[in-house]
């Protein structure tokens, strides 16, 4: 029998590299891959390898089976839910990847419409010359790869990849960094190398890889039901998916005190029947300490609290490693105290944290879905009055030159006249500033300013949805969810040693957020209506009313106040600047004059510049100290 066949896989497992050459495996249909299996054995981490031919692998854990065709490998890794039940009590005898193996069996690359949950997986068959790859619904589970000719190579890490195959940095991944302030999928920092996008599948059969999508949403926009029903609906799921996150962990919640994380809190209370661990981080900074809020919700639900107050020296001390955590380039600046709130998880015992992002994607909380139904506002008005005496008035820089309330007009009707979803981008960090004054033309010349908005663009005209709000929102699960928010979380969480649980964005709540009206996620300029409506005596009124904010990062102020953090910032843009990146002359004026007068807005930039070039660091460090022209291959 195959040495590989009785293998079992852990149920959570960090899938590390695999690479498969179609061309250099067995060709005869009578082959067995079984003798030529060797296993290294496992090191102190758990990580062990498998090389067959044509095949090498290393990973935390795998399974294969033998029979006529060979072996067939699964790596997997996550929580995934299967929904036919046969192959659910195979996962709950012999673990996921026998799961997988199952229904790959019997669907092939159909396989993954079959899945919930947070997963990725790599399945490959030899012999068969087939292989497939997939990630979840919000690739909470990524999966990056690189196909050359007959070759596939894969990883949960763009780095690795790049580490293995020697490729250098892709120059238009770092604008569109600089653009987003992350690099959308599918382009990582790396050339060649792409990150599978959310939702979707790459299979190779035939001789052709092909890349799939394997679900999709699809809202209902004309839905009718009672808003009762739908609330005793929602709250039920809402318990459920909190339940089957914290099912056998030490378990705890992030609490910023905003409408999610306090009904992840009070769901935890009532499902666990015990005062639940919740953790907020909170800043000494005028307009940006939103601990009040945490300790209402703390208060409410008799929570065993724990607070810590962010300091700059912290700051200092985590930017480095925060940075050069991730496998590329990664600018939200709210990473560095869900970090440390991490870190306090971990210090009171935890295992397992609880976050609340994706209630305002599905339910209509974020603050432009208002403002931007206050634009589209405009395109009711008649086109004549529009054209022929609105635009030529308001328009005109010479008649509202002095007038500010008709500049406020006219401001207006230069954004309402803006397509979307360009008009949500529209006070762009990067394009407000001019890209032109930032970057040096050498490395302009070798990017495309338009592709970041392009990008933008392909991913709004795919949704599938006819109202404004529920086309924000798809837009969103993308830009804001899969690309920036749930990384950060991830990433950070990973990086203090705890796990990550998202009961708000189960399968079950996404298809129910489906079917609600457009009108119940946003109400005239009302947010996350419904949501707050089903959760009405359940949180405190307080909350209910309170604004968005979350663990938002007084960096900019700080940056003005702190001597080490200053240097900290300035010697990473002088880097910057040394490397043919960043001109040498908007850094002065940046950090001289403009971060001074408008500390959060320019704090900002500063904040992205610097954690670009700690990464950079990173990687000079693997290429043994090669400068920026070897490693992003300018020329």
């Amino acid at each position: 029998m195959d040495p590989w066949s009785r293998c079992k896989f852990p149920f959570y497992a960090r899938m590390i590299y695999g690479r498969i050459d179609f061309d250099a495996l067995p060709r005869s249909p009578d082959a067995t891959l079984g003798p030529s299996c060797s296993t290294g054995v496992a090191d102190r981490n758990g990580i062990g390898s498998l090389a067959l031919p044509g095949v090498e692998l290393v990973c935390d854990g795998l399974s294969a089976e033998s029979n006529r065709q060979g072996t067939i490998i699964v790596l997997a890794t996550g929580a995934p839910r299967f929904a036919e039940h046969r192959i659910d009590s195979v996962r709950s005898r012999d673990g996921i990847a026998a799961a997988w193996l199952s229904l790959y069996r019997e669907y092939g690359r159909r396989a993954p419409r079959l899945v919930k949950g947070p997963y990725s997986v790599a399945i490959l068959d030899p012999l068969a010359r087939r292989a497939l790859l997939a990630t979840d619904r919000f690739a909470l589970q990524p999966l990056c790869y690189v196909v050359q000719g007959s070759c596939l190579t894969f990883s949960d890490r763009a780095d690795t990849i790049s580490s293995k195959l020697g490729l250098s940095l892709d120059p238009q991944a770092l604008y569109d960094y600089l653009y987003f302030h992350v690099i959308p999928a599918p382009r990582t920092a790396f050339r060649s190398v792409q990150r599978l996008l959310a939702g979707h599948s790459l299979s190779h059969e035939d001789g052709k890889f092909v890349v799939e999508q394997h679900w999709a949403p699809v809202f209902e926009e004309d839905a009718r039901a009672s808003i009762k029903d739908l609330a005793q609906e929602f709250r039920a799921l809402v318990s459920e998916a909190v339940r089957v996150e914290a099912d056998g962990f030490r378990v705890g919640s992030f609490l910023s005190g905003g409408t999610d994380s306090s009904t992840i809190v009070g769901m935890l209370r009532a499902v666990t029947g015990r005062r639940p661990k919740t953790f907020s981080i909170g800043f000494d900074a005028h307009g940006y300490d939103e601990m009040a809020y945490a300790r209402i919700t703390a208060r409410y639900f008799d929570t065993e609290h724990h607070e810590h107050y962010l300091t700059p020296e912290e700051l200092i001390d985590a930017i480095p490693k925060v940075a050069s955590s991730y496998d590329q380039p990664f600018g939200n600046s709210s990473a560095v105290p869900t970090y440390y709130c991490a870190l306090l998880a971990k210090a009171a015992g935890l295992d397992k944290m609880l976050a609340g992002d994706g209630g305002d994607e599905l339910f209509g909380g974020n603050t432009r879905y208002a403002k931007q139904k206050v634009f589209a506002a405009y395109d009711l008005l008649p086109r004549a009055l529009r054209r022929s005496l609105i635009e030529p008035l308001l328009l005109n820089t010479q008649t509202i030159q002095g007038m500010p309330i008709l500049g406020k007009a006219a401001s207006y009707v230069r954004q309402a006249r803006m397509p979307m979803p360009d008009r949500m981008s529209a006070y762009n960090l990067l394009h407000r500033t001019n890209p032109h004054e930032i970057l040096t033309e050498d490395f302009l010349n070798r990017v495309d300013l338009n592709e970041p908005a392009e990008h933008e663009r392909q991913t709004y005209a795919t949704c599938s949805a006819s109202s404004l709000a529920n086309r924000m929102l798809a837009y969103d699960w993308k830009f804001t969810l899969a690309d920036n928010d749930l990384p950060k979380v991830t990433g950070t969480a990973s990086l203090a040693g705890i796990r990550v649980g998202f009961p708000l964005l189960a399968d079950e709540l996404v298809d129910f957020s489906l079917k609600l009206r457009p009108d119940l996620k946003v109400r005239g300029l009302r947010l996350r209506y419904f949501f707050k409506e089903a959760c009405r005596g359940f949180l405190p009124d307080e909350t209910l009313r309170k604004r968005k904010h979350g663990f938002g990062l007084p960096f900019g102020i700080w940056l003005t106040q702190n001597r080490s953090l200053h240097s900290l910032a300035t010697d990473a843009l002088s880097q910057l600047a040394r490397r043919g990146l960043v001109k040498r002359q908007f850094i002065g004026q940046l950090v001289d004059r403009q971060l001074a007068d408008h500390p959060g807005y320019y704090g900002e930039l500063v904040w992205i510049l610097m954690m670009m070039e700690h990464w950079l660091a990173r990687a000079d460090h693997a290429e043994r100290g090669a400068d920026v022209f070897s490693v992003i291959n300018l020329d």
